[in-house]
Parts: C-alpha cells; sequence; structure tokens
C-alpha cells in the first residue's frame, strides 16, 4: 500500500548550524510525493565537470502518480547528457539517514543517496555514500570523505537486483563511527577518520567520462531513470 503519510519537519538550529549534538531528537520524513520546495532544491543548468559527464537539469526531476520521485538520465543532442539532483535545503548532522530506492541500470552511470558539504558551503568537504554503479546493481558501493580525503570504497555483494525492486538503504552516522544497513541488517562499519560537518542530504543520477575502469564504459543508452520512495533522517 502506498504511503499515505505527509511530509513532517522539525528542526533544531542548533543541530543544523554547529557540529552534531545529541541533545534532542530531530526527525525528518519526506514521502517525496511532490515537490515541496520548502525542504528541497533541484541542481539546475551547471555541471559538475571532471567526471561528470552531465549537466544538471531541474526537469530530469519529476514525481510520477504513484508517489515517487523520479530522477532522469537523458540526451538532449549528440553526444551531450543531461542528469538530475535533488538536495536538501537544510544540513543534518549526526544520526540515521534512511532511503527507499530502486536505482538505474546501465554501464558507466551513478544511482546515490549521500550527505555532502563542502567549500562552496564554507566548510571542508566531508561526505558520506550510498552509490549504485549501474554497471552491476547487485552490488552497493559505500564510501565516506572527511575534509575531502576520501578512499574508503567497500562493495558490499546483495544478493538481490537493486533495480528489480525497491529496497531501504541507510547509514547510522554517529562521532566514531558510520554503519551502513540493507533492509535493516548491518552491512559495513567505518571507525577512522569519520566525518564530522553536517551536510545536506543529496540524491542524484549521473553518467561518468574518463572513469571507466570503475564504472565501466558508458554507452549513451537514455533516458534512464532511478526511483526513490521516501527518505528520513532521524537525529540521536
Amino acid at each position: 500500500m502506498k504511503k499515505l503519510f505527509t511530509s513532517s519537519l522539525l528542526l533544531i538550529s542548533t543541530l543544523l548550524a554547529v557540529a552534531p549534538s545529541a541533545s534532542a531528537a530531530t526527525v525528518f520524513d519526506e514521502p517525496l510525493t511532490y515537490y515541496n520546495s520548502a525542504n528541497w532544491q533541484k541542481a539546475d543548468g551547471y555541471s559538475n565537470g571532471s567526471m561528470f559527464n552531465c549537466t544538471w537539469r531541474a526537469a530530469n526531476v519529476t514525481f510520477t502518480g504513484s508517489g515517487e520521485m523520479r530522477l532522469a538520465l537523458t540526451s538532449p543532442s549528440y553526444n551531450k547528457f543531461d542528469g538530475a539532483e535533488m538536495r536538501s535545503v537544510h544540513k543534518f548532522g549526526y544520526g540515521k539517514y534512511e532511503v527507499r530506492m530502486k536505482p538505474a541500470k546501465n554501464p558507466g552511470i551513478v544511482s546515490s543517496f549521500f550527505t555532502y558539504t563542502g567549500p562552496t558551503d564554507g566548510t571542508p568537504w566531508d561526505e558520506i555514500d550510498i552509490e549504485f554503479l549501474g554497471k552491476d546493481t547487485t552490488k552497493v558501493q559505500f564510501n565516506y570523505y572527511t575534509n575531502g580525503v576520501g578512499g574508503h570504497e567497500k562493495i558490499i555483494n546483495l544478493g538481490f537486483d537493486a533495480a528489480s525492486g525497491y529496497h531501504t538503504y541507510a547509514f547510522d552516522w554517529q562521532p566514531g563511527s558510520i554503519k551502513w544497513y540493507v533492509d535493516g541488517v548491518l552491512k559495513h562499519t567505518a571507525t577512522s577518520n569519520i566525518p564530522s560537518n553536517p551536510g545536506k542530504i543529496m540524491m542524484n543520477l549521473w553518467n561518468g567520462t574518463g572513469v571507466d575502469s570503475w564504472l565501466g564504459a558508458y554507452n549513451g543508452a537514455n533516458p534512464l531513470f532511478a526511483y526513490y520512495d521516501w527518505v528520513k533522517y532521524t537525529s540521536n
């Protein structure tokens, strides 16, 4: 049965403005049934460059009649590509981040759910990732960056094809650890050089270039779609 609840957002300003605290509970519960501009922003009209072989287009973020968010990867002209990205308006700190999603399947692409803050926000680059490489959606990649230092990739065999149906993916971020879950089952724990800066919740779909050893070669197939059913954040 499709979710019937509506979006709720209870924000405590101290959790958003400074390093995370465990002093009170904050819940961000977003069903992604429509574009809620009070909570979300669509990236539009620019490219991240480097390995991102696309321009972000707000029009590529849509909502289906059955109440899902759909991110699209399209091609407006020969060898030009448009991707999609949604980000929360607010930043969030330590706590549990959950998403129910279905990634796109194709070599050379990434469907993601992550937190991010960086120099454009006036902060160090801190990021925690759940990424699906479209070349093999029977696996998920976990990763994180602390002050721009990454190299923590972990590939997990799922035992199912994530592109074939919805599943729930999550990470629990605490001062000394990050724990990643699939359908409520703990799959990986990191305890070294953990990020500390609150970040925005982000979701995107993009195609890569120059990183074929990681993503596989993108073959230009389009349109491709990643689907997101809901997102939830719960603080300590």
